[in-house]
């Protein structure tokens, strides 16, 4: 059993088990990648924003600095979607105060252009905040905005403004999502089935509150108050992205902290993973949005062959079914070359992901997170912790294998014994991690 399900049985906030394997892959493709994109404004600058992306939704990688810088104000809280013209477009607010939210448009993620600055029609409008997407599943066009009618800012609540033509120049009056009141901002919604989740900040508490409904608009009742996720306090803008394995991830703002969190939810979003620091991004990136789409390209290894896997950076070494990092040479034994050749079959719980079968027809699965081998039982737990998604390595060719029920930890080796580790943003972990597929040893 894995430490977090150990830790399951104690603890409040717990990490379910995964659902049985869906009809459909949720991963994309051999040939395409999932990419996620992250928009975000630095804590060094609010007129500066920067483009970030990720195949995994955990290594994010500057795409371009300084990416776009509205023609006045500030380019705070970024949300980004793409749009059904192809194109990409952001909504941000423009200034502390004010009744704006500002807009910008790029055809390729990285160089931006203004549109202009939207005016909410509010009485007494006094503050306009971190304005965000949302694309129903009606295919309206939605922001969700925080507005203040007080010089204090005491008395926020998200508002609604929806599209009214195509070009995403023109705006409906905006409207109260009934329910929430009481301070809140930075709310985020997400539709799962028939039910509109919305995560918003309690501006009095300092927590992120969860509430639902049955319609974009409300009313929404408040099923999370308090620390009831494990976030914590003192915490804010938070954004969610759907995972390849089908599990929502949520990143949040721990603005005290000056750190970046995330943590994911395969339950409705009722219950949530230990939150994780996001790698590379400590005291830098502020409140921001990530865009999940499929792309060409991507990595994978040749199915339904067999196949050794190669350490890039001690090459002499192989990924072995003892759970080591192994030299196997031309005279190594027989019993040290069958270990070190895996045949390659379709994911156990997704088949555009990959398991690996060993000789005896076992596969390599983690348990506490360490490689081993077991037999496949038809279990959830089994199919999902023997299954591995890849992932560009980091050399030429080479491929990362990232666990399909804990994303965000990947296989690597450490003083040459395999393990399953969260993803460390350097230079060591990226080579550790990375494996080049060759023939197999006989």
């Amino acid at each position: 059993m894995s430490k977090l399900r150990h830790l399951a049985a104690a603890a409040a906030v717990t990490l379910t088990v995964l659902p049985a394997v869906p009809a459909e892959a949720a991963a994309p493709p051999a040939g395409t990648a999932t990419r996620y994109t992250m928009t975000a404004f630095t804590n060094s600058s609010e007129s500066n924003m920067y483009v970030y992306d990720s195949p995994d939704a955990t290594g994010y990688r500057v795409v371009k600095s300084s990416a776009y810088t509205p023609p006045s104000g500030l380019i705070r809280d970024p949300s980004i979607i793409r749009h059904t013209d192809g194109r990409y477009y952001l909504t941000y607010t423009t200034n502390w105060s004010g009744n704006t939210i500002g807009f910008a448009t790029s055809t390729d993620r990285v160089n931006w252009t203004f549109l202009g600055n939207h005016t909410i029609p509010l009485a007494g409008l006094q503050r306009t905040w971190a304005p965000e997407w949302h694309v129903d599943s009606d295919g309206s066009v939605n922001v969700i905005v925080s507005l203040s009618t007080s010089a204090s800012g005491a008395d926020f609540a998200p508002y609604r403004l929806t599209a009214t033509n195509s070009a995403l120049t023109s705006w409906s009056s905006p409207t109260p999502l009934a329910g929430i009141t009481g301070n809140h901002i930075d709310t985020f919604v997400v539709k799962i089935g028939s039910t509109y989740h919305a995560i918003t900040k309690n501006e009095t508490t300092k927590y992120l509150e969860h509430a639902t409904a049955t319609s974009l608009g409300g009313p929404y009742t408040v099923t999370g108050t308090g620390d009831w996720a494990g976030f914590g306090n003192w915490v804010e803008g938070p954004a969610l992205v759907q995972l390849d394995n089908g599990g929502w991830r949520i990143y949040y703002d721990g603005y005290s902290a000056h750190k970046y969190y995330y943590s994911d939810s395969y339950d409705g979003l009722s219950t949530w993973t230990t939150p994780t620091e996001l790698p590379g991004l400590r005291g830098f990136a502020r409140h921001f949005t990530v865009l999940r789409e499929t792309v060409p390209g991507g990595a994978t290894l040749p199915v339904n062959t067999t196949r050794s896997l190669q350490s890039v950076n001690y090459p002499s070494r192989y990924l072995s079914s003892d759970g080591s990092l192994a030299t196997v040479t031309s005279s190594s034994s027989t019993a040290a070359k069958q270990a070190a050749s895996f045949t390659v079959v379709p994911g156990l719980a997704d088949p555009n992901c990959h398991s690996l079968r060993a000789a005896d027809g076992r596969y390599l699965r983690h348990w506490d997170f360490k490689l081993r081998l077991g037999t496949d039982d038809g279990s959830a737990v089994f199919t999902g912790d023997a299954t591995f998604c890849p992932r560009p390595g980091s050399a030429a060719g080479s491929v990362s294998l990232e666990s399909y029920n804990y994303p965000g930890r990947y296989l690597r080796h450490y003083d040459y014994q395999l393990s399953l580790d969260v993803y460390q943003d350097n230079d060591t972990f990226r080579a550790d991690s990375s494996f080049q597929a060759g023939s197999p040893w006989s």
